[in-house]
């Protein structure tokens, strides 16, 4: 119903009044008109802007334009045929290649592509695409790419960003999905990490419970247990040099074990993509240390 300025009902003949966005009668109560649009302009502002501006596309840090250019579909073909349709494939071809102004560019369109794919397959949050970007940026700037390979720097602050924000995501995890080699990937993260100073720390056991529980379909309590062998190796510093995620698996299987619950060394193992002799030596610490 549009928005008409009526003074009477046109039911009882009663007073209209304005209320907010509704015409209503004072006497029966009759919604005589209302308008549910807003007709003012729309506005966005930022912390890093005083002015208030017109609203666009919304600024994303995962693209290399901050996704500001335009993008002339494809369509499905049939609105236009002949010469028109050999146009506007000039047209598009000529605007992605104005799109990107050096090399650099091509290089950080190819980059993001590949860390929102790698995020994408690891399901992991979009702070973590944000922030891997924003750190391929940086090794960009600092001109470490020089000699190596994109994608493995793509994988490389994908890792890097995980460390840096307590997410459990191992480098064979990330290898798995990605187009970059092992020795790729580690070059590049021994480059972001010695060159950048990364804020990144030990990855501790614990950090790997919750995702292996789950995937092991293990209820809280043997959990909860596995938390607390897993403090206990820490406090006694029986986990230095150990692989945390094999520290982990360990934890999982001896809590596993101790509350009566079915599962074996080499399911443990294959989880966090580790021996079974690892497990062993880690439940032996355990068995001495509880």
């Amino acid at each position: 119903m549009g928005h008409v300025n009526l003074t009477s009902c046109t039911e009882c003949g009663g007073d209209v009044k304005s209320r907010e966005n509704e015409r209503i009668c004072t006497e029966c109560g009759l919604v005589c008109s209302e308008d549910n649009i807003d007709r003012g302009p729309d506005w966005r502002s930022t912390e890093e802007e005083s002015e208030k501006r017109r609203t666009g596309a919304p600024l994303t840090r995962s693209r290399h334009d901050r996704g500001l250019s335009t993008e002339i579909g494809f369509g499905t073909g049939s609105e236009v045929s002949g010469p028109r349709q050999r146009q506007l494939v000039r047209m598009r071809r000529q605007h992605n290649q104005a799109r990107l102004s050096s090399k650099s560019e091509r290089n950080k369109m190819y980059a993001y592509t590949e860390i929102r794919r790698l995020v994408s397959s690891l399901s992991l949050p979009e702070s973590v695409r944000d922030q891997s970007c924003a750190l391929f940026d940086s090794a960009q700037n600092e001109e470490l790419l020089c000699g190596r390979s994109l994608e493995g720097f793509a994988a490389a602050a994908v890792y890097a960003t995980c460390r840096t924000q307590s997410i459990s995501r191992t480098m064979e995890e990330i290898i798995e999905v990605s187009r970059a080699k092992r020795t790729e990937l580690k070059a590049a993260y021994d480059a972001l990490n010695r060159d950048l100073g990364l804020p990144v720390g030990p990855i501790k056991p614990t950090e790997y419970l919750p995702r292996y529980a789950s995937e092991l379909d293990l209820d809280s309590d043997v959990e909860s247990l596995a938390r607390e062998y897993a403090v206990i190796l820490s406090e006694n510093g029986q986990i230095g040099g150990k692989n945390p995620s094999g520290v982990a698996a360990a934890c999982l299987y001896k809590a596993a074990y101790d509350e009566g619950v079915d599962l074996t060394q080499s399911a443990a193992g294959d989880l966090a993509n580790v021996s079974r002799m690892t497990i062993r030596s880690t439940v032996k610490d355990l068995k001495r240390t509880v």
